[in-house]
Order: C-alpha cells, then structure tokens, then sequence
C-alpha cells in the first residue's frame, strides 16, 4: 500500500491537506449552487478538471454573462501552469494508460508532496496517495456544498477561500531553505502581487513563472 511507504508524518500531512480540499470544495458547492447552477455543473468540473483554480473561474466567468468557451478559454489559460509540473512528474504518473490517471490528478498539493520525498518509491507514493484523495474528497466536498448551499449564502465570510493559498504557501516553506529557490519563489511573489490590480484572476501566476528564467539564468 502507498501509506506503508511513507512515513506517518508523511500521511498525516497528505490526509489534513485532503480533507482541506475537501472543506473548500464545500466552498465550491456552495458557491456554484447560489450563483443557480445545478449540481452537476460543478460536480462534473470537478471530476473531470479536477483544478480547484480554473474550475472557480468558470462558474464565475458564467455567472457575470460570458459564455462558456470564454470560460473554458480562461480555464486552460489558468491550468497551463500544469505545463511546467507534468516535466516535473514525469517519472511519478507511471507508463501507458496509468500515466493518463496519473496527469489526471496532478495538481499542485500532489506535486508539491511528490517532489518533496526523498526516495523516487516515496516520491511516487506521495504523489499518488495525495492525487487520489483530493480525486476523493474534492467531488465529495462540491456535494456537501451543494447541499448546505442554502444556508451558505456568502463562502467568503467563512474564510474558505484563504485556505488552499494558505496549504499551499505551509507546503512551500520547507524549500524555501534554499537560497536559490527562495530568492526566485520571492521574485515570482513581487511579479504575481504587482500584477494583480491589472490582470484577471490567475494570470499573474502565470507570469511569476517568469522569476524562474530571470533569477536561474
């Protein structure tokens, strides 16, 4: 089993970082439901874009009237991140037809706890228990959402949308003892903060990307 490869720590992080995704996938639901759309909208984004991002991003370029290839065209504009990850997971999705599952639940907690492993049976390990819970728990939050949507009526309030930058930015911290990954994760900061006020939501991810060229050059 992928649990007896790790360390306990290991999983215990990877559960608490599930069941994270899980309560802002609660936040999700919630939200989809009280902007009318039905359940199987946000359950099936879930499912099959399974990028917690892109997928509040469509809902929500649908809500304000845009259509849905205008929203879909947003999406994949936000997951092109993933480009950089699949070079960096290549070796942990496995060969053939397991490879497709294994790209399927790529996303950045998955990756992040990947890579962190020391040994490539860890890493593999990592990668997979984390990808499979938040396939899990992320379906299962839209639907719990979807459910106490009528008694949600602003997710914001809850602080639910804090959450998934807050996981993120906890998991980051171990490797930022690096000087070089802290001097370029700082230069991507100041690109991403000073591009927010004129850019859509998303892109100015997108562009601290470009901290990685400037900065490892």
């Amino acid at each position: 089993m992928l649990t007896s490869i790790l360390n306990n720590s290991t999983v215990k992080n990877i559960t608490l970082v599930c069941i994270a995704d899980l309560i802002v996938g609660i936040s999700y639901g919630a939200l989809a439901h009280s902007q009318g759309f039905d359940l199987w909208v946000p359950l099936t984004l879930s499912v099959l874009v399974l990028a917690g991002a892109s997928e509040f991003l469509f809902i929500g370029v649908i809500f304000t009237g845009g259509s849905p290839i205008s929203a879909a065209l947003a999406g994949l504009l936000v997951n092109s991140r993933h480009i950089p990850f699949s070079f960096a997971v290549s070796e942990l999705t496995g060969k053939g037809p397991k490879a497709l599952l294994g790209y399927h639940i790529m996303n950045d907690e998955s990756v992040v706890f990947g890579l962190a492993q020391e040994s490539d049976a860890e890493k593999r390990a990592a990668f997979w228990l984390c990808g499979i819970g938040i396939l899990i728990c992320w379906p299962m939050g839209v639907i719990i959402g979807e459910v106490l949507g009528s008694f949600i009526s602003d997710t914001q309030v809850w602080g639910m949308d804090a959450m998934f930058p807050a996981i993120i930015l906890a998991l980051s911290l171990p490797a930022l003892k690096d000087k070089r990954l802290r001097i370029t994760a700082i230069a991507g900061a100041i690109i991403a903060v000073a591009t927010t006020p004129f850019l859509p939501a998303g892109i100015p991810v997108l562009f601290a990307l470009l901290s990685l060229g400037a900065v490892n050059r």
